[in-house]
């Protein structure tokens, strides 16, 4: 008779050098995600991530009033998540963003936007993003909505963010913290590392606008 039982240790071994292959799989995603996000100063059409980041949106800005990705097209746009309690890395990241905008030439900032997209629209009404930007001595669109709109604004641009409550009460607001560089036809493109200077930031503009 034909012995057709399963040797011990098949089933378990089968399994092993299945989560072996799943695991390099993750990993050369994670390796491929890794690549696609470096400072690739012509990524964009054709790129891994083309098409992947970003999509059309359903918002309202600091003058309350309807805004969607249809207003960005046309310009380069730098877009960036946070929200208007943060103390260091929001503020920080736009004022450098506003002095790369200052830097550069008048026909260059015709064609740039800074969008920040608040993640914390339970607080972040468009009064409060308007008297926030004022601070800022660049052109700011600054933008709010729903829970569910920014939920799927931030989906789509494969942002993280969490509320963190706070030992005394209240909360702050865990985030994931990229500058998105879209292009006019509201395609991504690259994106500008936390740690740029405004100078670097506008090197890296220039050489994506050429």
């Amino acid at each position: 008779m034909t012995d057709t039982a399963q040797k011990p240790g098949n089933g378990p071994r089968f399994v092993r050098i299945a989560v072996i292959l799943a695991a390099i799989l993750v990993a050369a995603a994670g390796g491929l995600l890794v690549y696609a996000l470096r400072d690739n100063p012509k990524g964009g059409p054709g790129s891994v991530l083309d098409g992947a980041i970003g999509g059309p949106f359903h918002l309202v800005d600091q003058n309350a009033k309807p805004f969607t990705d249809a207003d960005l097209k046309g310009k380069w746009s730098l877009v960036f998540f946070g929200f208007t309690h943060c103390t260091d890395v929001c503020p920080t990241t736009l004022n450098e963003l506003s002095l790369a905008f200052d830097k550069l030439s008048r026909k260059a900032r015709a064609k740039v936007a800074i969008v920040f997209v608040s993640v914390d629209p339970a607080r972040d009404t468009p009064a409060v993003l308007k008297t926030y930007l004022e601070s800022f001595d660049a052109p700011v669109v600054g933008l709010t909505g729903t829970a569910a709109e920014v939920k799927q604004v931030a989906k789509d641009y494969h942002v993280y963010y969490a509320k963190h409550p706070l030992p005394g009460g209240g909360y702050d607001m865990d985030h994931s913290s990229l500058i998105y560089v879209m292009d006019p036809q509201g395609r991504y493109r690259s994106i500008l590392s936390l740690e740029s200077t405004a100078d670097q930031m506008v090197t890296r503009l220039q050489h994506l606008m050429s």
